[in-house]
């Protein structure tokens, strides 16, 4: 394929980092009572938390080994370029390649369960870890969940092993003081102390995942990625994961996952291996006071509903477009991204009260939630049907790596090689970007845009190669 270069689409870039911490603490027990910093002696709080909880942050080593395509590949028939570049006859199409990495983790409990973010160890081959007192231990994978880039691996050892306690993340405030401890670059047991600058930051990494973040000014560089942040209690309230900026080192402003939604997804992930969530199938925007004026809406809070999916539990309760969604369980709805973090952690299907604005008055409904992964794979297996491949979310790497945005496109997981995707040149890891010069802002649009068209259409698809890069139109016959 002849393809264009992808334009730059920012040029600040948010990186994420590999790296391990272990803190002092006991397993799943949250703070009651959250202790102001001004009860705190800060001349000894800090080196008391850091004293306390270095012996649980562990030193992660990852390698992984993936196979390449061969760039050589293409010149494989062309006599002229053995002649000038004497490379050898009949090369593999592909060989193996081994990748180095290093992280930060926390441990849970007794058991060696550790804490880390998915881009550090997911898709690892080997992974290794190295405690504060010099002890090294092999550690197998027990579950990841990309969405919330956190993942929890285990370690077996003799003995009592040290381990964090989860403090309550909804009870730090703007301005607390906090301590992060890491290892930075490689350097073992790093310790930088900070504040909170902000809480419910969302959009950092790909917008379609579940995100909830606490920024903080201490600071965070590659390697302290799965690290503990904690307050001066000594107790973990977020997971170190990333940081916006444009030298690539650290210039204030990290991001770290609130305990609150650690510790949910981590129990799920021990208990059995993979996150269930829950799922309402209904697109919603959150109603700010720019939006309400610009869709000429008298009510500045809530999540407008944009979209219904026909046959979903949104639609099942009644739910109609143009709703605005006020409150959950009888808690009140301040944004969109709020409730559908609250609507994931809501069990597979549970029924939930949920109030809406229609027209000026307050209307009850009665909801039953279903399961998100049966949806996705419901549409996974629909477009599989139309395309014979099956598609999957882009990754936060793949954004970076491109030089995309967050929200754009669709990957291609498995292809097959006789279906319209497969004839037409794809190959799996390729990105859908838009269809007939429709962007593709996600799974469930791509899957609405599928389902529109008809067979035996003629349809322009839009496509960055995987191993160049480049971007460019194929034309795609439909089943």
């Amino acid at each position: 394929m002849c393809l264009k270069p992808l334009r730059m689409i920012r040029n600040t870039m948010i990186f994420c980092f590999a790296c391990l911490c272990i803190l002092e603490m006991s397993p799943w027990t949250a703070d009651s009572v959250y202790a102001k910093t001004d009860s705190h002696n800060l001349t000894t709080a800090i080196a008391k938390v850091a004293a306390d909880n270095i012996p649980a942050v562990a030193h992660i080593e990852v390698s992984e080994v993936r196979e390449v395509n061969n760039p050589l590949q293409p010149f494989e028939n062309n006599p002229l370029f053995h002649y000038f570049f004497n490379t050898p006859q009949n090369q593999p199409r592909k060989f193996k390649q081994e990748l180095h990495a290093l992280g930060t983790g926390m441990i849970m409990d007794n058991e060696g369960h550790i804490l880390t973010n998915n881009h550090v160890v997911g898709g690892a081959s080997k992974i290794s870890v190295l405690l504060a007192d010099g002890q090294r231990y092999d550690a197998t994978l027990v579950g990841t969940d990309p969405k919330t880039d956190l993942a929890v691996i285990q370690i077996k050892a003799d003995g009592n092993l040290p381990h964090v306690t989860f403090g309550d993340s909804d009870k730090i405030q703007v301005g607390d003081w906090v301590v992060a401890i890491g290892h930075p670059r490689g350097l073992d047991q790093t310790v930088t102390q900070g504040i909170i600058s902000a809480k419910h930051r969302t959009g950092i990494m790909n917008p379609t995942n579940y995100q909830d973040y606490l920024q903080t000014d201490a600071a965070i560089n590659p390697g302290n990625s799965g690290g503990p942040l904690l307050n001066l209690d000594g107790k973990v309230i977020g997971v170190n994961s990333a940081i916006e900026s444009q030298s690539g080192g650290f210039e204030g402003i990290g991001f770290a996952i609130p305990s609150n939604m650690a510790v949910h997804v981590a129990k799920q992930l021990i208990a059995y291996g993979k996150v269930e969530r829950g799922y309402l199938g209904a697109d919603l925007l959150t109603l700010t006071p720019e939006v309400a004026e610009k869709k000429h809406l008298t009510m500045t809070r809530g999540a407008l509903v944009e979209k219904v999916l026909k046959g979903g539990p949104a639609d099942a309760a009644g739910i109609q477009v143009g709703d605005i969604i006020t409150s959950y369980q009888g808690q009140s709805v301040s944004d969109a991204s709020t409730l559908r973090d609250t609507v994931a952690d809501t069990g597979i299907g549970e029924k939930v009260r949920i109030t809406v604005e229609r027209g000026g008055k307050q209307i009850e409904l009665n909801a039953k939630v279903g399961s998100l992964a049966q949806e996705e794979m419901r549409m996974t297996a629909e477009v599989e049907k139309r395309l014979g491949a099956v598609v999957r979310a882009v990754t936060d790497q793949e954004v970076q790596q491109y030089n995309m945005q967050q929200s754009q496109g669709v990957a291609i997981q498995s292809l097959d090689t006789n279906g319209p995707l497969g004839l037409a040149g794809f190959e799996v890891n390729d990105l859908i970007l838009a269809v007939d010069n429709q962007t593709v802002s996600g799974l469930q649009e791509f899957v609405d845009m599928i389902d529109l068209l008809k067979p035996d259409q003629r349809v322009q698809f839009t496509v960055l190669d995987h191993r160049s890069g480049q971007v460019g139109n194929i034309l795609v016959m439909m089943r």
